[in-house]
């Protein structure tokens, strides 16, 4: 398949000033080299820790931020450069509340951002209809938005990022901040998208998103891509791999460092929770592994042991290494 993204060597940093009398400047990378192609028709997932450098590369291919070197093109344009060539062609729909006017309805929302796009009233007029009904806000069009919730919002956000009928969206955390409903509705409008040959670039650092959405996703960690393939093959980095659960209502890092020191244990991680936390083992052998780990937990207050095969998730914590938050 055609590439319509192509990221080459892409380093952006940035200068940060400390101090008020003596001032001191430090150079701060948030990309360092990073190079990957996305396909036409595919959902191509940026996926890692907050910080990771996700957001700042979405920017770049949007043409909202330069690079400091490298090469980055989106349909043969040059993303620093032939900007007024590049975005008509695009949109970027921000996670959270942003982008959008609250004092407004749904519908002079989209008039005003296809206003913008200078696209044709008769084609506009056609097309508001259809994406209110997309997203699932026909009946609450002409209300203003600031009585809509977080996920009714976020729905008005993928309307307003398709005003322009883009061939690539940019999507940067969509589902950030909704509940569990909010999101699954956010990810089956990408999903239809998807199947209508939409090209989607998608960041997140939730797990489950970007395997249920993604054809392929790059795992990205202090500006460096660590792996890029399917979902699938990432999972195939742990296949010799079961992971042993222990949830606890205590912590001990010295516990924790013994356990690493288990003959047997290739990773440990840490889920944090308010009530309990989850301990996460991944070993290649749990049955062996699973009492030393219980003997030395027992003064956490043990609630719960199980173990169960690798996931995507453990794919990433293998390749970020550290703790995870969840």
């Amino acid at each position: 398949m055609e590439n319509v993204v192509t990221v080459k060597n892409l380093v952006r940093e940035y200068i940060s000033t400390k101090g008020i009398i003596k001032k001191e400047k430090k150079i701060i990378r948030a990309l360092n080299g990073i190079t990957f192609d996305v396909k036409r028709g595919e959902v191509f997932g940026l996926l890692g820790p907050n910080g990771a450098g996700k957001t700042t590369t979405a920017k770049i291919l949007t043409t909202l931020l330069a690079p400091t070197s490298g090469e980055a093109k989106v349909f043969g344009y040059n993303v620093f450069g032939e900007e007024k060539k590049l975005r008509p062609l695009i949109n970027f729909i921000f996670g959270g509340e942003r982008g959008i006017y609250w004092r407004l309805s749904a519908r002079d929302n989209l008039i005003y951002f296809s206003d913008l796009y200078k696209v044709d009233n008769k084609i506009r007029d056609k097309r508001i209809p259809e994406l209110l009904e997309l997203v699932g806000l026909s009946d609450r069009a002409d209300e203003k938005v600031e009585t809509y919730s977080k996920g009714m919002k976020q729905r008005l956000q993928i309307a307003r990022g398709l005003v322009n009928d883009p061939d690539i969206i940019f999507l940067d955390e969509p589902t950030i901040g909704l509940d569990p409903i909010g999101a699954r509705e956010l990810r089956k409008i990408i999903s239809d998208l998807s199947s209508c040959g939409k090209t989607i670039l998608l960041t997140t650092h939730y797990m489950y998103e970007a395997d249920e959405l993604c054809d392929r996703i790059a795992i990205i960690d202090k500006g460096n891509i660590l792996a890029l393939d399917t979902p699938a093959n990432l999972k195939k980095l742990c296949t010799e791999t079961s992971v042993l659960e222990v949830s606890v209502q205590e912590l001990d890092n010295q516990l924790i460092e013994q356990i690493k020191r288990i003959e047997g244990v290739e990773d440990v991680s840490i889920l944090y929770g308010d009530q309990l936390h989850r301990i996460q083992i991944q070993c290649k052998n749990p049955s062996e592994i699973m009492q030393q780990a219980i003997t030395m937990l027992i003064s956490c207050k043990i609630l719960e042991v199980s173990t169960r095969a690798a996931t995507l998730e453990d794919a990433y914590i293998k390749l970020v290494g550290g703790k995870y938050e969840k």
